[in-house]
């Protein structure tokens, strides 16, 4: 999912790579967690990586000694657990309804993506289609935040009555939806594939309490 940060997170296509909170491995972590998200796990390289985050190159390879991978996977985890808050704020809202807050937590999905021109969609999943058929640390942490955004999800179904088999079932399929209409947001740059995905959502789940 694009991301809403609560750091001072650098961006790098701002220059703006020098958070003076951050010290330099968050840096390199948060700077490698925007470029993965714009440009994609393939199209980024350790050596913008440390440029943007305005570390020496020695500075990457001695925080993360597995080099570009271990970045990615540590960037991924980083983004994973921002999104992760932005849910559980979300749905954490005052609504009694949990179909009003998934609905809610798309439009914030929709306006994010429209303000960042269109370009911070999920690091995550574009992390995870580029590197499908491997057996990597990289397809671990993505199928780990995909796995923990459904248990937030959840987490929320069952506090407002679910079965734990609708619950799961359910949560399965809000995020799914939220991930393929954010990629279709972004190709037709419009926010009404996300809106749309959460009104449909929204009906959804009321139907388990009609």
């Amino acid at each position: 999912m694009a991301q809403k940060s609560s750091a001072p997170a650098p961006d790098p296509a701002s220059g703006e790579a020098s958070g003076a909170s951050l010290g330099t491995r968050d840096r390199i972590v948060v700077v490698a967690a925007r470029l993965i998200q714009r440009q994609g796990y393939v199209g980024t390289g350790i050596k913008q990586i440390a440029k943007e985050a305005e570390a020496t190159l020695g500075s990457v390879y001695h925080f993360f000694p597995g080099g570009k991978e271990a970045v990615a996977v540590a960037a991924i985890t980083y983004s994973a657990e921002e999104f992760a808050e932005v849910l559980r704020e979300g749905l954490a809202g005052g609504d009694a309804d949990p179909g009003a807050a998934i609905e809610r937590c798309a439009v914030e999905l929709a306006v994010g993506l429209r303000e960042s021109g269109w370009v911070d969609g999920c690091p995550v999943t574009a992390a995870a289609l580029e590197t499908l058929g491997s057996d990597s640390e990289i397809q671990r942490v993505c199928a780990e935040a995909l796995r923990g955004w459904e248990l937030i999800v959840e987490e929320r179904l069952l506090g407002a009555g679910f079965s734990a088999q609708d619950a799961r079932e359910v949560a399965t399929t809000v995020i799914g939806a939220l991930e393929g209409a954010e990629v279709t947001a972004q190709v037709a740059r419009s926010e009404e594939p996300l809106r749309a995905v959460g009104r449909q959502l929204a009906r959804l789940v009321g139907t388990y309490g009609a």
